[in-house]
């Protein structure tokens, strides 16, 4: 029951997390392509993404340490484990790639603040907030999200 609660939290939480993500790469992207000015508002996206994909990481670790693939590790080991494609991404893949994903969102936001000029805050915040949101992409279990 736990679970499934966590489960449905984690899964709907990410299409915020993705939605607030992509708002800010884009954000980003158009910025330092079109040399505009940073202003509170792109504080407030960059911010919100920071904060949304931090709670989203706390769902998942609570998540990965209450789900039935977690027990896989005990039954077949990390061999069987990585020999299934199913259990490495949700047990390996999925989480080490959100890890890495959110230290590159905390990275960027914190090289961005100590910026001056707004050129330099728009490419940080663009290079670091893409790669994440690639990454993100890239290890979601989409047939199970659908």
């Amino acid at each position: 029951m736990v679970y499934q609660i966590i489960q449905f939290i984690h899964s709907y939480w990410a299409y915020l997390v993705l939605i607030i993500l992509l708002i800010a790469s884009v954000s980003a992207i158009v910025g330092y392509a079109s040399n505009k000015e940073y202003g509170a508002g792109h504080f407030r996206i960059a911010l919100f993404s920071l904060i949304t994909s931090h709670i989203q990481l706390l769902i998942g670790i609570v998540l990965y340490f209450t789900a039935p693939y977690f027990k896989m590790f005990s039954e077949v080991g990390m061999g069987g484990v990585m020999k299934d494609p199913t259990l490495r991404l949700y047990n390996v893949e999925h989480p080490l790639v959100m890890i890495i994903a959110v230290a590159l969102i905390t990275i960027g936001y914190s090289k961005h603040k100590k910026k001056l000029t707004s050129k330099p805050k728009f490419k940080l915040l663009a290079i670091f907030y893409t790669i994440a949101l690639i990454l993100i992409l890239s290890r979601i279990p989409w047939n199970a999200w659908f």
